[in-house]
């Protein structure tokens, strides 16, 4: 299969059933249906979660770095089936071998790696990595399932 690249938001909203304030992926970078996927979030000051997560120390936190992931897996899914769009919604289903490396701070830029590992009828999973300038931000495994 061939790697495209840029979804832009509006096409990333038309297949996540998130909204704001809980789109974690701005853009897709490229992808390869049913194999991979480079997603980007832009982390700002203005998240709603940084006034309480903490106040004189702003960290974005680690369960929305893994589920930027999560969003990031969902859009190759729906890459892959364009069939699912809007009849199908596909969810978290497990998630393995969670390691966070480095703090995430406003101004960083998060970069979401996938690959799929495994792929079985309507349910994958897949080997995540988010990136901070080149430097591993968190890990995991994800399991997900169209239902």
């Amino acid at each position: 299969m061939s790697i495209k690249e840029h979804v832009e938001i509006m096409e990333i909203l038309k297949m996540l059933p998130h909204r704001f304030p809980f789109v974690m992926v701005d853009r897709i970078l490229e992808f390869e249906a049913g194999e991979r996927i480079k997603g980007l979030k832009n982390v700002t000051m203005n998240e709603p979660f940084f006034p309480g997560h903490f106040p004189s120390e702003p960290v974005m936190p680690g369960v929305l770095i893994i589920e930027g992931m999560a969003q990031t897996a969902a859009v190759l899914a729906y890459l892959t089936h364009p069939d699912m769009v809007g009849n199908k919604i596909f969810y978290f289903a497990g998630i393995d071998g969670v390691r966070f490396r480095r703090k995430v701070v406003p101004g960083d830029q998060l970069i979401f790696e996938l690959q799929t590992l495994k792929w079985k009828s309507k349910m994958i999973k897949m080997a995540g990595k988010a990136y901070v300038e080149g430097e591993v931000a968190a890990e995991a495994e994800l399991m997900a399932i169209f239902a």
